[in-house]
């Protein structure tokens, strides 16, 4: 009923944190998977976490393991992507999607407009 939406994104410091949320609750009973990846101006886009959502399993690119978390909340129908300790790095513009992005960022169903998260160095 809902397409995808993704809030939360801001600017921070290097070392900073921020929390992206997903809404999904068009999507989130029909798919087993949901995942973020992001896209810096002027380069291709990038795989960052997924979720299986009937398993809790997730998968993260390695630059981002040990400080981004992707989690659910099957009753809100949401995803969220918290990311700590943020790089210069990290900055682009973040999308929620339906598939794995991290495995099959070739594959993806659908994403929303993004968020746009911005760490200054």
């Amino acid at each position: 009923a809902q397409r995808l939406v993704e809030l939360g994104g801001g600017s921070v410091q290097t070392g900073g944190s921020l929390t992206l949320t997903c809404l999904a609750s068009g999507y989130f009973d029909e798919t087993n998977v949901i995942g973020w990846f992001r896209r810096a101006p002027g380069l291709v886009r990038e795989g960052v976490a997924t979720i299986y959502t009937r398993t809790g399993g997730t998968f993260y690119v390695d630059s981002v393991k040990g400080r981004f978390t992707i989690s659910q909340d099957k009753t809100k129908k949401q995803v969220y992507l918290q990311m700590n300790d943020l790089k210069p790095e990290d900055t682009g513009m973040y999308f929620c999607a339906i598939g794995d992005p991290v495995t099959y960022l070739d594959q993806l169903e659908a994403w929303g407009q993004g968020t746009q998260v911005t760490v200054s160095s």
